[in-house]
């Protein structure tokens, strides 16, 4: 019932001369460097209407107002952990604060593509904390085919490449946005010479590298926001067959080609004039043809993925080039065939292995000492042999493709190992997943 008060009726939830209660805190979200919080109005006002609410995060005391909820505070710190506190505004002052939310870290937004067989050759999802989102439009104009057996995102998320073949021009890249593909960048001047295996930006972003089945396996270009540019010469030592797969450093100053001859790895010098002098082969090569590499995001270390066990090797890596091989895992990935695609985890504190034998995927902790103890295979294997591995940016979550439906499998990540698996994206990859990629930005 309503009250008197100084010759007027205060409706009900009102008291006099007085500032709202606490509103109740709901959930919040996270967004690139924001987050949205939503809450409940307070019971009781106060002495006259809400005019606004305040957020306020902490840490940092970043904060936002807005006349209901949610509210979305920006200006934060991507990668850095989150909770806000809600205050209620009327004519009488604030209220006290409600408590404070769920823990929330901001992020770059997040996309998964994966390289397959059959038309449209690429496919590629939104990713968030549950997984896959709904399919990104195919581009406007497709890989020429007819399979697709790599694709990588540059380092800014502004564009993605595809490798594949064996029909020219055996590489296309788009612009990338939120929005999903760009119209293609024109095809570079001078072509891979034969189906593109593996395809890698350069850490600044201003260089792309492809691997492909015939002389020289492994070619670079120019890259600017146009696209393509000018191919850098080729190394003055060739790889020494079909080129699998390839990777720049994280520093940038070297570039590894995973190789179907022995020594079955080879590793340059990297510049911006391109190419430098062949490191020295490893001491201990690989036992078998190098399908997959990949160097720890330190840069200290390392890996290919090869046929034949240990269908794992690594090795310490430095401006040398490389080092003594780091002993094999205690338990090998799978049981027979071979070592598909290697990932070190972002924080280079776990290394992944996707492999043709059951169970078709295999991690283990990383150290300065190499491969620790391997974590408990995923609950929910991948269908079938294993071809591509990645994980995502933020290090939470892990994606393997496979050759039978649903051709993509992904898994929350942590310390602990592999978590439950994600759902399969509600439309899957139309043929065998080959390569994978997360991507940022």
């Amino acid at each position: 019932m309503s009250q008197r008060y100084q010759g007027g009726i205060l409706g009900v939830g009102f008291n006099p001369l007085q500032a709202p209660n606490a509103p109740t805190i709901g959930t919040a979200t996270s967004g690139n460097a924001s987050a949205s919080v939503a809450f409940t109005a307070p019971a009781n006002v106060g002495g006259s209407a809400i005019t606004s609410y305040a957020v306020q995060s902490t840490p940092g005391g970043v904060g936002a107002s807005g006349a209901s909820s949610p509210i979305t505070v920006s200006g934060l710190t991507n990668g850095t952990a989150y909770t806000f506190r809600v205050t209620a505004l009327n004519s009488y002052g604030p209220s006290p604060a409600s408590g404070a939310s769920n823990s929330v870290t901001p992020a770059l937004p997040q996309y998964i593509a994966v390289a397959h067989t059959t038309s449209p050759f690429v496919t590629a999802y939104p990713w968030s904390g549950s997984g896959f989102g709904t399919k990104f439009a195919d581009p406007a104009t497709l890989p020429a085919g007819s399979i697709g057996f790599s694709a990588a995102f540059s380092p800014s998320g502004n564009a993605i490449a595809v490798a594949y073949g064996p029909n020219t021009p055996l590489v296309t890249a788009y612009p990338w946005s939120g929005s999903g593909f760009g119209t293609k960048f024109s095809n570079p001047a001078t072509l891979p010479t034969g189906t593109s295996r593996g395809v890698a930006f350069s850490p600044a972003g201003n260089a792309i590298a492809v691997s492909h089945d015939t002389t020289p396996f492994v070619s670079a270009y120019r890259r600017s926001g146009s696209g393509f540019g000018t191919k850098f010469a080729d190394p003055g030592t060739l790889p020494t067959g079909r080129g699998e797969e390839v990777a720049f450093s994280p520093t940038g100053n070297a570039i590894a080609v995973a190789h179907a001859a022995t020594p079955f790895i080879t590793a340059y010098a990297w510049s911006g004039s391109g190419f430098g002098t062949k490191f020295a082969d490893p001491d201990t090569l690989p036992t078998g043809i190098g399908r997959g590499v990949a160097f720890s995001p330190t840069g200290n270390a390392i890996a290919v993925a090869h046929a034949t066990a240990p269908r794992v090797t690594a090795y310490p890596w430095s401006g040398s080039g490389f080092g003594t091989k780091y002993a094999n895992p205690a338990t090998l990935p799978g049981s027979s065939e071979n070592g598909n695609s290697v990932a070190f985890s972002p924080s280079g504190n776990a290394i992944a292995v996707a492999h043709d034998a059951t169970p078709f995927v295999t991690a283990y902790p990383w150290s300065g000492s190499g491969f620790g103890t391997k974590f408990a295979n995923p609950a929910t294997l991948p269908s079938n042999g294993s071809l591509g591995v990645a994980f995502n940016a933020t290090g939470d979550a892990i994606a393997v493709t496979n050759g039978f439906t649903p051709y993509i499998s992904a898994y929350p990540w942590s310390v602990s190992g592999f978590g439950t698996k994600f759902a399969d994206p509600a439309t899957l990859p139309t043929g065998q997943g080959n390569g994978v990629a997360f991507g940022a930005g």
